[in-house]
């Protein structure tokens, strides 16, 4: 039997594209992809916070690396 496929909702969808959005700019900050994926899966609540409270993907990351 087939597993249904379980949907996102767009809120959900809208946290994970922001995240991968801060992935990129942590790499430009210098992590390896990585060392910013491991990063973002154990700071998720603080990431979490970051996005609910309106930072942009470049702000987060700015943070995350200060």
């Amino acid at each position: 039997m087939a597993k249904k496929k379980e949907e996102l909702d767009e809120e959900t969808l809208a946290l994970i594209h922001w995240c991968i959005e801060v992935e990129g700019f942590l790499v430009q900050g210098g992590a390896t992809v990585e060392q910013a994926q491991e990063h973002i899966e154990e700071q998720i609540e603080w990431f979490t916070d970051q996005f609910y409270d309106g930072l942009t993907p470049e702000e987060a990351a700015k943070e995350a690396l200060a």
